[in-house]
């Protein structure tokens, strides 16, 4: 009896440790949502530009586009707003912008230096939309049909790599690059 009571820590341990090597072979950027094939959350929230100006999510409906989810505070976001911005002039993605938990201010300054790839930007001050998308921080982009349904995440930045897999994605949805 005490020889099987020494074993039970060494399985504790063994089996901890297997659960520790399969979370490092997890991949971050694709964490599962349960949004994927459902319409996006309801919401009625301001432009970031115009305060008066309520956007909702039949703004989103019509054509295929991203929604990326970005704030002034996120450095990955900077990392990537160069390449949304060559996306929006090159490719003629439209891209709805997401401004998570940041100043309109700050917003404001960053869109004026950096450019405004974003058709238009959803102000999302204290996280609402975000919470019920399953952000879990930015950037997040979401490929959205044309019906406002949610088709594909991706959790950090879109770079080349990325935007190729969200090309396909986008043209299986109808989408071709217009410009």
């Amino acid at each position: 009896m005490r020889r099987i009571l020494l074993f039970i820590p060494l399985g504790i341990c063994v089996l901890l440790g297997v659960l520790f090597v399969k979370g490092l072979s997890l991949n971050p950027t694709e964490l599962p949502s349960a949004r994927i094939g459902k319409a996006f959350p309801s919401f009625s929230l301001p432009s970031v530009s115009d305060a008066k100006q309520l956007l909702s999510e039949q703004s989103l409906k019509g054509k295929v586009r991203l929604v990326n989810v970005w704030a002034t505070w996120c450095p990955t976001c900077k990392r990537e707003h160069g390449f949304l911005n060559k996306l929006a002039s090159t490719e003629g993605v439209e891209i709805v912008g997401i401004n998570y938990k940041d100043e309109r201010g700050k917003a404001l300054q960053w869109l004026k230096r950096y450019q405004d790839p974003y058709i238009f930007n959803i102000y999302d001050e204290k996280g609402g939309l975000g919470l019920d998308l399953g952000v879990y921080g930015a950037p997040e982009t979401y490929v959205v049909d044309t019906q406002g349904v949610i088709q594909y995440r991706h959790v950090g930045e879109v770079n080349d790599k990325v935007w190729k897999k969200l090309k396909v994605i986008m043209q299986d949805l109808g989408w071709s690059a217009k410009l």
